[in-house]
């Protein structure tokens, strides 16, 4: 039988790697025509097909060359310890033939490669391979990503950014990640990587220009208090967001911290950043002015190294994207827009009762919520499970969309875990600094006087005579609780 190759290339480890490069190619080859039929794109397929693959085909072209060179080394024991290359001798017909093959193939393979390269690289920067890639491990993120502000703008838009520098950091990080999913290494919750994010400046301020935040927002919010009625209540806010430049020469309220002419710096005592005993103040003509937090133990305490951050925008804007929404808020979003029914008794309560018990498992609770809803209503309104069926019904439903978008038990993911600092209501959020309790050393303490950052303008409670006034109004809370709640929202509504 005439053979098509030499008799060099015809050993176990050549055959092999001819079996196993063909078979990679051919993989690959399929995969790449299913990727380009199908409708919607998976996230294996790109991942075995440009990445998982080529390799193989790689160590089959590899094992093919080695066997080569180690059949002539056999062939060739007896003669003298000479090292030799293969010779090549064109004109010889198998020699020629076998070349040509091979220069083909290899070339092609070669090109395919550098393609499948490149559809790898471009793979690993979509939003799908940061999502869905570690399912379970990224899903709350990527879940939270999805309904988000930023939904449409890219993962790598923000974790990544331009620049070869930022991308092998990523790369380098992404490595080790990988490492922790296969062998069981992350925590649970995922920590949120604060550290490693590149300063906002290079993110956030390609779109979002602090100079320009000069304007004061009008701010309705309405919610419902936890009683039979619902009792429906509105405030509304100016909030002056602050900021300015020298051309505006507004240098006040809530972004008054990015403006140019302003650097604050502070050091944290934990990763997270909940607790700041230590902030500087630099102004545009140098002069620097220290707070620190009273009560605090200063002994061991070191203001300068790496646990120094100069603030910026993910300061307060801590979770942009990845969003845990507290029930309380997103219940009342929903009543507020008539989604759930306001006419059910105690529907508020029931549904944040439901929704902040602790479950071991997303389907449990999501059983557990309509068991809740629909078992209080026929103990306690029978009636209403007949009348008002449909609206119980949408109720439940909603609810578990809002458990299904904010609670993960088995990567202990909720907003309690992922708190957000805008605002001061379910974080702590502006009173870190603002809570009248960091001085400086004359004694003046770092301002909480709310009408540095808003004014209440107006409050309505449903049933009674609402107050207004453009100089602004006394906060009344919809509870009597005296005057605790000029102490600290958190301590009631953080949920913990």
């Amino acid at each position: 039988m005439k053979r098509l190759f030499p008799s060099s290339f015809y050993n176990i480890m050549s055959l092999a790697g001819a079996f196993l490069a063909i078979l990679s190619f051919g993989l690959i080859i399929f995969l790449f025509i299913l990727d380009i039929m199908s409708a919607d794109s998976k996230p294996y397929m790109g991942i075995i097909a440009f990445i998982v693959l080529p390799v193989f085909l790689i160590v089959g072209l590899i094992l093919i060359a080695v066997g080569v060179a180690r059949e002539h080394k056999r062939v060739k024991a007896g003669a003298p310890a000479e090292k030799r290359f293969p010779r090549i001798d064109l004109n010889d017909d198998k020699q020629r033939r076998a070349f040509t093959y091979v220069s083909v193939i290899t070339v092609l393979l070669l090109l395919f490669a550098a393609f499948g390269s490149f559809k790898a690289y471009e793979y690993t920067e979509t939003d799908e391979f940061c999502g869905t890639m570690c399912h379970k491990v990224m899903e709350p993120e990527y879940t939270a990503y999805l309904s988000s502000p930023h939904a449409r703008v890219g993962c790598v838009k923000c974790h990544i950014g331009s620049g070869a520098d930022w991308y092998v950091r990523s790369k380098l990080s992404g490595a080790y990640q990988v490492y922790s999913v296969l062998f069981n290494k992350y925590s649970r919750p995922i920590p949120t990587p604060i550290q490693d994010l590149r300063p906002a400046r290079e993110t956030c301020e390609q779109c979002h220009w602090p100079e320009h935040f000069y304007s004061e927002k009008k701010h309705v919010n309405t919610y419902f208090l936890s009683d039979e009625e619902n009792t429906r209540q509105i405030s509304t806010i100016l909030m002056k967001i602050g900021g300015g430049s020298d051309e505006t020469g507004i240098t006040e309220g809530i972004h008054w911290h990015m403006n140019i002419a302003n650097e604050i710096t502070y050091v944290p005592t934990d990763s997270s950043r909940m607790e700041i005993p230590w902030v500087k103040k630099r102004t545009r003509d140098g002069k620097e002015t220290i707070y620190r937090l009273a009560d605090f133990d200063f002994t061991n305490f070191n203001p300068g190294g790496d646990a120094a951050r100069t603030m910026d925008c993910m300061d307060c804007h801590n979770r942009p994207s990845h969003i845990y929404h507290p029930p309380m808020e997103s219940i009342n979003n929903l009543m507020a827009q008539a989604i759930i029914d306001t006419s059910l008794p105690y529907i508020k309560s029931i549904t944040v009762q439901s929704l902040e018990q602790r479950y071991s498992e997303k389907s449990k609770a999501l059983d557990s919520i309509r068991i809740s809803i629909e078992g209080f209503y026929l103990e306690n309104y029978p009636d209403l499970m007949h009348s008002k069926k449909a609206s119980i019904e949408n109720a439940v439903t909603k609810t578990q969309e809002i458990y299904s978008r904010n609670y993960f038990p088995y990567m202990n993911v909720s907003w309690k875990e992922f708190p957000n600092q805008i605002g001061h209501m379910y974080a702590p959020g502006c009173f870190r600094c603002h809570d009248g309790r960091h001085f400086d050393e004359n004694g003046k303490a770092i301002s909480n006087d709310c009408t540095i950052c808003h004014t209440i303008i107006g409050q309505e409670t449903e049933g009674s005579i609402s107050s207004f006034s453009l100089k602004g109004v006394q906060y009344e809370h919809p509870v009597d609780i005296g005057e605790s709640w000029k102490d600290n929202c958190t301590d009631c509504h953080s949920g913990k």
